[in-house]
């Protein structure tokens, strides 16, 4: 790398690619330039400092994040690279190598999320354990949290309290002994089985540790024990680890992303040199002030200081609306007259509230794409529940009968035993109490566990569904607008991680990580929906959502809208919240009020 390409490096910047030797921790803000630092770092060793680019490994999150430090970094020096991928593709290359020494077999398949469950539930049955009213992905997450802190199956028995927990610790065992069996290994035996092997094997350990002068590691916010001791043990021989990471970015502890390993580091390499990226290049500085001020009311770890060169820009806005309705269609009035859509991002908090955004888009003929996501009416709870209204006002309906027995036995024969018995006629009742009562009838959410963050989403959609119920209190009425919506569909929805030429961004805030838009909308600005309910009562997940908050703010580069709801149909009840307490932190000064309303409800 020619030392000119280090004139387009600010300061901190050029002093983190010239670091010499020992630990360094890049604390690098939001927009800062750290996949260049991180690029360049690994570029300057290899052509400045004669670094073999096989004696250097550079590990990150996702395989695009590693295919676009790779392309840079090829760009940079041409040639051959060094290893760039993820944790877990590092993980398996060793293990093909070395695993036999832990007698993994070299051949092993690698079993995804819907492999691992359909273990799990043969462990179950093998041994003959009636796991109501828990369910299979829960003793999947249960065990893939302990895995993660480096538990293994022997070990979590001695840890299990109450009866959920020693279930859990009998089928951890079973489900161990199947992938042994069937020489399978989980996502997270790849972490667990690296760090056993390197940890029990010395002769192994020495020669990685021995191999990898210089470790650089992205996202460091992001990783949990087993990764943390994974770069800590690789690390242990030159000591040469290259740490990026933010504070302010982690928001992922329900995957068992821990923050504090940021901190750790100081623990571990006492001698750790730590320097800062503050200055942005994607926001103004207004955006800037007022993410700054988001964040800085967390006290649990250290906050950066983010300032821009680009100048001031405009006001951040605030919308205030009647209800979710009048929120959507601000948007829609905002957006359709520009003519490029990719330019905006509507982000929220929960998947559900995508769906009155969808129904006005959809009305407006404003294309947008759902990222990490499916179209509200496309989600499979939702399909379910449909089917259910579908029969009941349509018995020819022979496509949702044979969902419904899909979907259980026993759930359709409660079901067809209350349609049966009910004698209050269908086109008496509304459209939400039939939906009630078939959910009640079927136990239909009973297959959802609250504590569960995917299955928390489903329960939030099929509460969603309830809002629309109550809309269209009756039921031909209510699948009439539902078949409408899906047949007038003009969008380009539900394309994953396929960016549309034209198109609005939807997506939730933990989706936007990340990205970066021209206009960023956070809508559901209200207590009890950002920051959602359940963090309320925990200092450290309240920390998070102001992380969040902090995260969503900085997608945009030049304008941010905030929008809140005077009332909100949600989960089909009416709730009259008060604005989010992020909205507080900002001074006022930084923020303009776009519109208020008078009593007669006009706009003022």
């Amino acid at each position: 790398m020619p030392k000119t390409f280090l004139n387009e490096l600010n300061p901190p910047q050029k002093l983190a690619v010239t670091f010499g030797n020992g630990p360094l921790l890049i604390l690098a803000g939001a927009g800062s330039g750290k996949t260049r630092a991180l690029t360049f770092r690994a570029a300057y060793l290899i052509q400045e400092k004669g670094i073999d680019p096989n004696r250097l490994l550079l590990v990150t999150f996702t395989n695009k994040a590693a295919a676009e430090m790779k392309q840079r970094l090829k760009k940079l020096v041409g040639g051959k690279l060094p290893f760039c991928g993820t944790f877990h593709s590092f993980c398996v290359k060793l293990l093909r190598a070395d695993g036999a020494k832990i007698g993994i077999d070299k051949h092993f398949v690698i079993y995804d999320e819907d492999d691992s469950v359909a273990a799990i539930k043969k462990a179950v049955k093998n041994l003959d354990l009636d796991i109501k009213p828990y369910k299979p992905q829960s003793f999947k997450a249960a065990i893939s949290g302990a895995k993660n802190e480096l538990i293994s199956s022997l070990e979590y028995g001695s840890f299990s309290r109450g009866r959920f927990q020693e279930m859990a610790a009998a089928i951890f065992r079973e489900y161990d002994r199947l992938l042994t069996k069937f020489s399978a290994l989980d996502f997270d035996d790849l972490l667990l089985n690296t760090v056993r092997l390197l940890q029990n094997d010395k002769p192994t350990l020495n020669k990685y540790r021995q191999q990898f002068e210089s470790i650089l590691v992205d996202e460091y916010q992001d990783t949990n024990k087993a990764q943390y001791e994974l770069t800590k043990l690789l690390s242990s021989r030159w000591r040469n680890l290259t740490a990026v990471g933010d504070f302010s970015q982690s928001i992922y502890s329900w995957r068992g992303a821990d923050y504090r390993n940021l901190m750790r580091l100081k623990e571990n390499f006492p001698d750790l040199t730590i320097i800062n990226l503050e200055q942005n290049y994607r926001s103004t500085q207004n955006i800037l002030t007022a993410a700054n001020q988001v964040i800085a009311k967390n006290t649990l770890h250290p906050i950066l200081n983010l300032w821009t060169k680009a100048g001031a820009g405009q006001k951040l806005a605030i919308y205030e609306a009647r209800d979710e309705k009048d929120e959507a269609d601000f948007l829609v009035q905002l957006i359709k007259a520009a003519k490029n859509f990719n330019q905006f991002a509507v982000l929220y908090r929960t998947n559900a509230q995508s769906r009155a955004v969808e129904e006005a888009f959809i009305k407006s003929g404003i294309p947008y794409v759902l990222v990490g996501g499916t179209r509200f009416y496309g989600r499979k709870e939702i399909k379910d529940c449909l089917a259910y209204l579908r029969f009941l006002s349509n018995k020819k309906d022979t496509i949702s009968y044979e969902r419904l027995e899909k979907i259980g036995q026993r759930q359709l024969n409660r079901f067809l035993e209350w349609e049966e018995n009910n004698r209050q006629p269908l086109e008496t009742m509304p459209t939400r109490k039939i939906l009630d009562q078939v959910l009640k009838v079927t136990n239909y959410l009973d297959r959802f566990d609250p504590k569960d963050e995917a299955d928390l989403m489903r329960l939030e959609n099929v509460k969603e569904l309830t809002t629309v119920a109550h809309e269209f209190p009756q039921l031909q009425e209510f699948l009439e607008n539902v078949a409408l919506v899906e047949q007038s569909d003009p969008a380009p929805h539900g394309v994953r991680g396929k960016y549309p030429d034209n198109a609005v961004t939807l997506m939730t805030l933990h989706a936007s990580k990340g990205l970066e838009f021209d206009t960023v909308f956070l809508i559901g600005m209200e207590e009890g929906l950002f920051p959602h309910s359940r963090s309320l009562m925990s200092r450290d997940e309240l920390e998070e959502e102001r992380r969040l908050c902090y995260v969503g703010i900085t997608r945009a580069k030049t304008k941010v809208y905030f929008s809140h709801s005077l009332r909100r149909l949600y989960f089909g009840q009416y709730s009259s919240n008060s604005v989010s307490r992020f909205l507080a932190d900002i001074d006022s000064n930084l923020l303009e009020l776009i519109n208020a309303y008078s009593r007669s409800g006009r706009h003022r």
